[in-house]
């Protein structure tokens, strides 16, 4: 009963951080749907340049602290210090005061320089209005590394929510606003919504604290547990060492987006079957559709991966490995549960979802009929990266991003400029990179953890349950277009189908039982 209890806990916190995940990544689409409809390829190519060096700017300032005050202040809380789990909080937010200003003027000030390294010039405006979107994300990123160090995801998955409204709402106003002035402003217009959704999720978050500022004091007063509650000195240091490794290997994964940045463009062109323009077209195809499509399951082992870091610190510290272990084997199990089937159904649907969500652009299915198996190695990463951290061994995220990356470089460098790949060579580099780094992190997880991968449970039951299911999609999307010739209608009513197929199949071959679904909040509490 307690090892349930334990899991729903962690569980009930990682589902309120995927439900918001996927909310605002279905957001995404709908304003994406438009968006890229304005913009086309080019134009989507010009926005994610300018968010690629943003998203670096943004891990080197403050992509760790989250995962890295969560550890810290669960780890303090288990142990009812209460004192000291404050003073994380308020060292942490000068630090990110300081490097979220730095780092904001740095991108303000160096957009033209970055837009040249880039290889698209035309991102200069996007860079500018990106800049002070950095500072604010930093501040906002402590608010919720201390929040999910109290076991609380509610504060961020509501402020994620917000951002992603608002920024829905202004992208599209201000790229129609800019269209008719250029190309490059309307990208520019799209990119500073970014920075009026953060805000807005940091005043709420904000409010979310002074609500609760009552208890926390009140923690504080009450807290007479016996112990030397660190120097403001002593836990910046214990941030840094404990945030750096976790923001080295996201800047590495980072990294691999800038490379791509900056080599697909110069690669297209050094194979002399594409112009400029084609080549940003291409790489807008990259940023615009592959990235965004394949990031919706990928949500969910990442929300699974923020949970689990405090999660399994606050075991760590009261000395309950078992619940470590078995928080690490239902959380891995589940990731994998989810995230199959949905990189299978993106493979054989990937020309009917593109011109689902792109009717005026929806080129780019073989990029997604390449790269479809990468949401499996990426969400595997994502959520044996988040255990890692948990039982704090950082340095192994780390060390094999940088082997990815390391590996994706010739990669890319090779397969981009021959003509009859192009675009795909940067698929193929990515999804190496996350085999090699994913394959890495699982195995540490496990050694780590003293426990054993059940890969038929993990891996061959999903794949197995998946294939059944793309077997029924693809006959029933080809009937249902024969009966009434419509993309849109036979997709959804075939991914329905797909999605009924792949959950019986699922409990009948036992890849799913109904102790699994008693773990799932709401859901489980109706199953007796």
């Amino acid at each position: 009963m307690q090892k349930t209890t334990k899991s729903s806990s962690f569980l009930t916190q990682a589902f309120i951080l995927a439900f918001a995940g996927l909310f605002v990544r279905v957001i995404g689409f709908l304003y994406r749907v438009p968006m890229t409809n304005m913009l086309g390829d080019k134009g989507n190519g010009i926005y994610g340049a300018g968010f690629n060096i943003y998203n670096f700017f943004l891990i080197l300032s403050s992509a760790g602290l989250p995962a890295a005050i969560s550890r810290m202040t669960s780890t303090r809380l288990a142990l009812f210090r209460y004192k000291s789990a404050h003073k994380v909080f308020r060292t942490s937010l000068i630090y990110a005061m300081i490097g979220g200003f730095i780092s904001s003027l740095m991108l303000f000030f160096g957009a033209r320089f970055l837009s040249w390294v880039l290889n698209i010039p035309e991102a200069y405006y996007a860079i500018i209005s990106l800049a002070p979107t950095v500072f604010i994300v930093a501040v906002m990123s402590v608010f919720r590394g201390y929040f999910q160090g109290m076991n609380n995801t509610l504060p961020t998955a509501l402020s994620q929510v917000l951002e992603q409204i608002i920024n829905a709402i202004f992208s599209i106003y201000l790229v129609f606003i800019f269209i008719g002035e250029s190309l490059e402003l309307a990208a520019a217009g799209g990119t500073a919504a970014t920075g009026l959704g953060a805000l807005g999720a940091l005043l709420l978050i904000m409010f979310i604290y002074l609500t609760k500022r009552k208890t926390i004091k009140e923690n504080i007063k009450n807290d007479e547990t016996p112990y030397a509650i660190e120097s403001s000195k002593t836990i910046a240091k214990e941030l840094v060492r404990t945030a750096f490794p976790i923001i080295a290997g996201t800047a590495i994964y980072s990294l691999t987006s800038l490379i791509d940045t900056s080599m697909v463009t110069s690669r297209l062109l050094a194979s002399g079957a594409f112009t400029e323009s084609e080549a940003t077209a291409l790489f807008g195809q990259l940023t615009g559709k592959f990235v965004t499509l394949t990031n919706l399951p990928v949500a969910i082992a990442s929300s699974m991966a923020v949970a689990i870091i405090p999660s399994i610190s606050a075991s760590i510290a009261i000395k309950d490995k078992k619940a470590a272990n078995d928080k690490m084997n239902l959380a891995i199990r589940l990731a994998m549960i989810i995230s199959i089937p949905a990189a299978f159904g993106m493979g054989i649907f990937a020309s009917e979802i593109l011109k689902f969500l792109f009717p005026e652009a929806p080129e780019g299915a073989l990029l997604l009929q390449t790269g479809f198996i990468s949401v499996i190695f990426f969400s595997l990463s994502q959520i044996c990266t988040g255990v890692l951290q948990g039982l704090g061994q950082l340095k192994v995220p780390v060390f094999s991003a940088f082997l990815g990356c390391l590996i994706k470089i010739p990669l890319n460098f090779i397969l981009i400029s021959i003509p009859s790949i192009n675009i795909v060579g940067a698929i193929i580099g990515t999804t190496v990179c996350y085999a090699l780094a994913a394959s890495i992190n699982a195995y540490f997880a496990y050694k780590y953890t003293g426990s054993k991968l059940d890969f038929k449970a993990v891996f061959l039951k999903p794949i197995f349950a998946s294939i059944v299911m793309s077997v029924v999609c693809f006959i029933a999307y080809r009937l249902l277009y024969m009966v009434y010739p419509s993309n849109s209608i036979a997709l959804m009513l075939s991914i329905a189908i797909g999605g009924v197929v792949y959950i019986f199949t699922m409990f009948k071959i036992k890849g799913l039982t109904k102790q699994d679904v008693k773990f799932l909040p709401i859901i489980g509490r109706r199953i007796n």
